[in-house]
């Protein structure tokens, strides 16, 4: 008969795995949004629908994985961080889902098309915030060496450099917003008023998406300073 020895059962329960699990679900479906964008692009409603599936996909895998961490998050002394903080880290990891399904569920079902001046830009304004994404999982995947290293050294300054890229990202998708938004305010005379409201609010919308994935990095640095 083998006996398990208690700590290593404890630490094998570590919170960390499941919560990297999650950012990936999370990236993949803002990944996603570029396929999304370029079906609406070209009017092909059928892709849309195909890549807003996949999105609620997964961001339903990400509410799954969420409510298992939650659960199975252990009450004890044992955790190498606060519990409360991983559990607002994992939150805020979630919103980053949810977002890409607030976008892509709005411009499907208003069979939204960005006017034709702005959708080059708009394809960048998108790259960026998945590119935002992206950085934030490249960073949340730094947490196992972090729990080896106990949250210092050479691996803790590895963070907080992919934290200020992280910041640099969020901030290139603040600029190209705010010139998105100035062409749009030029066509807005020539645009249905509705049209030209529902546009600001998906503008809007993708750059929460970068600042969502922004305060990722903000929240982990706060975590890593307690």
């Amino acid at each position: 008969m083998i006996l398990k020895n208690p700590l290593t059962e404890m630490f094998a329960r570590s919170p960390i795995k499941p919560m990297e699990e999650h950012i990936t679900v999370a990236t993949a479906a803002a990944s996603e949004l570029n396929n999304f964008y370029k079906a609406t692009i070209n009017e092909d409603w059928d892709a849309a629908l195909a890549s807003y599936n996949k999105i609620s996909d997964f961001e339903r895998e990400g509410d799954r994985l969420k409510k298992n961490i939650r659960l199975r998050l252990p009450k004890s002394l044992f955790l190498p961080v606060p519990r409360s903080d991983l559990l607002e880290l994992l939150t805020m990891q979630d919103k980053i889902a949810n977002r890409c399904k607030d976008i892509s569920g709005l411009m499907l079902g208003r069979k939204m098309v960005i006017p034709a001046s702005l959708q080059t830009a708009v394809g960048t304004y998108i790259d960026a915030g998945v590119a935002t994404v992206l950085q934030a999982r490249k960073a949340i995947h730094e947490l196992d060496e972090l729990l080896e290293t106990g949250f210092s050294g050479r691996e803790l300054d590895l963070v907080e450099e992919m934290v200020e890229t992280l910041n640099d990202l969020e901030q290139t998708s603040d600029q190209q917003q705010i010139v998105i938004r100035s062409g749009l305010y030029e066509l807005e005379a020539a645009l249905p008023p509705i049209d030209v409201m529902f546009l600001y609010r998906i503008i809007e919308e993708i750059g929460d998406l970068a600042d969502r994935a922004q305060k990722v990095g903000s929240r982990l640095l706060l975590l890593l300073a307690r």
